[in-house]
């Protein structure tokens, strides 16, 4: 395993851009570190990395040699949970990007239904917007994907999706509160409270209000759900999110949610997937079909 060893170590190293970094990360010295990488340069017969004044970063070389790393890597991983998987102790470890929604409710409560069952599976959750999401399943940092409304790439091999109207959020007691269905320009006689460009609801907005009169211009923008919530729960402001992340009246009293009609703002879809052509290791195939089984239980999917 010596040689998966030095892979981990090179895979550090491009991924933070410094030996030093990597070395303390590794909880080596840097200078080990560094005889180690230049021994597997040796060997290869080419250098991978360009020594830069502050750090190094991956030479053409280095580029191709990576893909090949982070495969083995994988593989070795998929290998291992499978192996543990006969012995009925299900090991392993899930690192997921996801899109802000789902952060405060779905996913915590879904990793602890799953590691009640599997204690010994790990978990690494990670916010990321659509495009870095993407980026972080193509350089095998994580293994699955929930994304909202994301930019369609080639190598995205969607599980699932999951139908996402969008909810107008505002305190218990607002005069909108009273409604079932809300439309948009009820709404944007209030201040609102909105995502900032890159986030999807953004998107769906201006999608909804390009062939229309009505501007839906925000008194607020953040990037910051938990803020905008926060804004709407001590204001006459109207947010908008999508349901996925928003908590139950039984959960949040303060704060009420209705959904805005869909003859205003088009419902999104979040994306369940993985790379194309990579087989997910059991930890992570087990959790996936945990998931799918929660989302069609709770919300329109397909």
């Amino acid at each position: 395993m010596r040689m998966f060893q030095t892979f981990r170590y090179i895979d550090t190293v491009a991924r933070v851009g410094s030996i030093r970094s990597a070395a303390e990360a590794l909880s080596i010295t840097s200078s080990a570190l560094n005889r180690r990488i230049l021994a597997f340069e040796e060997e290869l017969g080419e250098p991978i990395f360009e020594r830069l004044p502050r750090g190094v970063r991956l030479n053409a070389a280095g580029e191709i040699l990576i893909n090949h790393i982070r495969n083995q890597i994988f593989d070795l991983e998929r290998v291992r949970s499978q192996i543990s998987d006969l012995t009925g102790i299900r090991r392993g470890n899930v690192n997921v990007a996801c899109s802000q929604a789902l952060v405060p409710y779905f996913l915590p409560r879904q990793i602890s239904i799953y590691r009640d069952e599997h204690p010994g599976v790990t978990f690494g959750v990670y916010v990321r917007d659509r495009r870095t999401a993407e980026e972080a399943l193509m350089d095998y940092s994580v293994d699955l994907a929930l994304v909202f409304e994301p930019v369609r790439f080639a190598d995205f091999q969607t599980i699932l999706r999951i139908k996402q109207p969008v909810h107008a959020v505002m305190r218990a007691g607002h005069p909108l509160a009273s409604h079932k269905v809300l439309r948009l320009r009820d709404c944007a006689a209030w201040p609102l409270a909105l995502p900032t460009a890159p986030y999807g609801v953004r998107a769906l907005l201006e999608a909804g209000t390009e062939r229309s009169t009505l501007k839906a211009l925000p008194s607020i923008e953040s990037d910051s759900f938990e803020f905008l919530r926060s804004f709407a729960r001590v204001s006459s402001g109207i947010g908008l999110q999508i349901p996925i992340g928003l908590p139950t009246d039984s959960l949040d009293a303060d704060l009420v949610h209705r959904p805005i009609d869909t003859r205003d703002i088009p419902a999104g879809m979040i994306y369940m997937g993985h790379l194309r052509g990579r087989t997910l290791p059991v930890a992570a195939a087990r959790f996936v079909d945990q998931l799918s089984n929660a989302f069609s239980e709770n919300y329109e999917t397909d």
